[in-house]
């Protein structure tokens, strides 16, 4: 397996941090946004807080003792399970939960837009592309579709915190979007690495992506990201489902303020 370059782990290490940061602090002003007792905020907040962080650390244990690295001879890869479990099972938790539901309620559509502009880490393919540590065949729709869907996140958020029309239409736009390239991402990695599933980048073949640290993207980064493209969307059948309620009345709530206020 070829040696990752040395400036990897450091940003594999931000790039995680500004993730958790995101995810934590947005979770914890949302949780404060609500009518919830002070009670049921801590719990709220408590909880989710450890289940991500106990997450995060079972990605990294896994990544680490090379639980993920795929070869010729890896009958089944196990990436696909660390991507899929996580996401189907925390959106049935959390969507099933009264509380969690408070939460999503009182967070403004632009936050949970605006929140995915770290996906542009992404620029972290090309990067790798150019320096010849993985194939085009991955780093190019990955890294350019990451870019997108990141910086298209912050004029969509901004459209959804000024209330213009057509905002839910460019918002289901925007997650169909970024739940693509991460499908994406994820086929041209399975299809460009060592296993059952290759089929491209014969003569290149894409070791790192299963490899620590780049292996975290997929374990933590990618279920995560689609975690939340599926409570956005959640968000917005709330809000259309809100609309109904008030028998056809436009929706301008304190929830889609802009998020200076």
């Amino acid at each position: 397996m070829p040696e990752a370059p040395g400036f990897l782990e450091g940003f594999s290490f931000l790039t995680h941090f500004i993730l958790l940061v995101v995810l934590l602090g947005g979770l914890g002003m949302a949780v404060a946004r609500t009518s919830l007792s002070f009670a049921a905020k801590v719990k709220t907040w408590s909880v989710v807080v450890a289940v991500i962080l106990a997450w995060f650390g079972v990605a990294l244990y896994l990544s680490t003792r090379g639980v993920f690295e795929t070869g010729d001879g890896t009958p089944v890869p196990p990436i696909p399970f660390a991507i899929v479990l996580p996401v189907v099972v925390g959106l049935l938790l959390l969507m099933r939960s009264a509380a969690f539901a408070a939460v999503i309620d009182a967070t403004p559509l632009s936050w949970m837009i605006g929140m995915q502009f770290y996906r542009v880490l992404g620029v972290v393919f090309l990067m790798l592309w150019a320096g010849g540590h993985v194939p085009g065949e991955f780093a190019l729709p990955a890294g350019i579709g990451d870019i997108l869907v990141g910086v298209i996140a912050l004029p969509v958020a901004y459209l959804a915190a000024r209330g213009f029309s057509r905002t839910r239409e460019a918002a289901y736009a925007w997650n169909t979007f970024g739940i693509l390239d991460l499908v994406v991402a994820v086929s041209t990695g399975f299809l460009t690495s060592p296993g059952p599933l290759q089929q491209l980048a014969m003569d290149n073949p894409n070791y790192l992506t299963t490899a620590y640290p780049l292996v975290m993207i997929p374990a933590f980064a990618v279920p995560v990201s689609l975690i939340l493209h599926g409570l956005c969307i959640w968000k917005l059948r709330r809000l259309r489902a809100d609309e109904h309620t008030a028998k056809g009345s436009p929706v301008a709530t304190e929830q889609d303020a802009p998020m200076t206020q």
